[in-house]
């Protein structure tokens, strides 16, 4: 038996963490013996945070939930509280919905995509470095990313946090003169998402070849996004009434973070999975690049994300585009209700995957009982096991790259621990 050594590598701390992130490796024999992801997200109590508030006060606190998809959690809960309170959105309302979600997706892609995913993949420590070597990129990125900031400032007020949201629709509707500006924006965009397209398609993917199950919305109308059934391209189909018949939540020993299990079983969730279950519902053109590229539909390489993400950014641009074109102001941006009581579900497909909100009110319309269930949790189980996947051919590479490839697959995921996994304790055992 090989002499076993324990190595312990640590990283400095920056300011930017939001969250800690560790992983354990363990090998005995050339085989892992052990793996630990170990996240230790603070607690934050928005559950608590929302019992005792009017339904009305729910879309501005959850959105503080997080600074990248704000409006996933605010329309994720609005679906909720309007099923308890029986109103049905307008088509107006259901468009900017949508257009509203277009811009998240945008904007929190595109920053993924760029400071977070691309420096792994060019070899480079930081977007800075990798700024040197892919300067017009890395401007395009932002530009479109910015882009993204101005529709969910359209809509929401301001891009982060945006407060425009409510239950019942938007508070205002913006004027046809700012929506003209902001439509010649985008259509001037589009050729530049179409290039960043094919920027990622030629990126240096790893390969790999992994069976996991993919989990995401299904709209019979078109590519879901705010709308639709929770489906999975192994046959599941259900309404966001019934997630937890069939999705469970449970606490692990070495992480503060939950870990979500579809039937006991790790699960994916996020722009891959997306792309799995809805390939037929992309535009042509699309689905003949990625063709093109090499990418069969569903895959079941990991590391497509990033050309998923990719996708989206220009899916969501075109949607945006021809979401505004039609844009007329409405006297009505909202519909009013009076408080009811009752137990509503709404789930959405964040930029990580979908977000599932459970409210329930009593007749003052106060919440008596919230439930939030976020992608990174779901993905969390899925993360553990791509990590034992990837580094179990890697027992005796330097611990340089074991760092580098570990570190690489959860950035993949995009988790909201994100910065956190960028100074990643490794500790491994051989």
């Amino acid at each position: 038996m090989a002499e076993a050594k324990t190595v312990s590598l640590e990283l400095p701390l920056l300011a930017r963490v939001e969250g800690e992130g560790a992983l354990e490796i363990a090998y005995a024999q050339g085989r892992i013996a052990g793996l630990k992801l170990r996240i230790f997200e603070p607690p934050r109590y928005f559950e608590k945070l929302l019992e005792g508030r009017h339904y009305s006060e729910v879309p501005d606190i959850v959105a503080r939930i997080c600074g990248l998809c704000p409006a996933a959690y605010q329309m994720s809960a609005v679906q909720a509280l309007e099923a308890i309170l029986g109103l049905a959105p307008t088509p107006w309302i259901s468009a900017m919905r949508r257009l509203f979600y277009c811009g998240e997706w945008i904007e929190s892609h595109c920053a993924h995509l760029h400071l977070l995913a691309a420096p792994d993949f060019f070899g480079c420590g930081s977007v800075v470095e990798l700024a040197a070597k892919e300067a017009a990129a890395v401007r395009r990125g932002l530009k479109l990313q910015n882009l993204g900031n101005r529709i969910l400032k359209f809509l929401g007020g301001r891009s982060i946090h945006p407060v425009g949201a409510r239950v019942g629709g938007f508070w205002r509707a913006p004027g046809a003169a700012e929506a003209q500006a902001l439509l010649a924006e985008l259509q001037a965009a589009l050729p530049e998402a179409e290039a960043l397209l094919d920027w990622v398609l030629a990126w240096p993917l790893p390969e790999s070849d992994q069976v996991f199950e993919s989990v995401a919305l299904r709209d019979p109308a078109g590519y879901a996004i705010e709308t639709g059934r929770i489906a999975s391209d192994r046959g599941l189909d259900i309404g966001a009434g019934e997630f937890e018949r069939h999705f469970s939540e449970h606490q692990v020993p070495h992480s503060t973070a939950f870990h979500c299990l579809h039937d006991g079983r790790p699960y994916l969730v996020g722009p891959l999975a997306r792309l799995n279950v809805n390939s037929d519902r992309l535009p042509l053109d699309i689905r003949q690049r990625l063709h093109q590229a090499g990418i069969a539909l569903p895959s079941r390489n990991p590391f497509h994300s990033a050309a998923a993400r990719a996708v989206e950014v220009l899916y969501a641009l075109r949607e945006a585009v021809r979401l505004l074109s039609d844009y007329a102001p409405n006297d009505t941006p909202y519909l009013e209700a009076g408080a009811r009581a009752g137990c509503g579900c709404g789930v959405t497909e964040a930029p990580r995957g979908i977000l599932w909100h459970r409210y329930e009110l009593d007749e003052h319309g106060l919440v008596r009982q919230a439930r939030i269930v976020p992608p990174t949790a779901q993905n969390q189980a899925r993360i553990e096991a791509d990590l034992a996947a990837t580094l179990a051919a890697l027992a005796e590479a330097p611990e340089p790259e074991l760092r580098r490839r570990a570190e690489t697959v959860i950035r993949n995921y995009d988790p909201c621990i994100s910065c956190a996994t960028h100074f990643l304790t490794l500790k491994v055992e051989r």
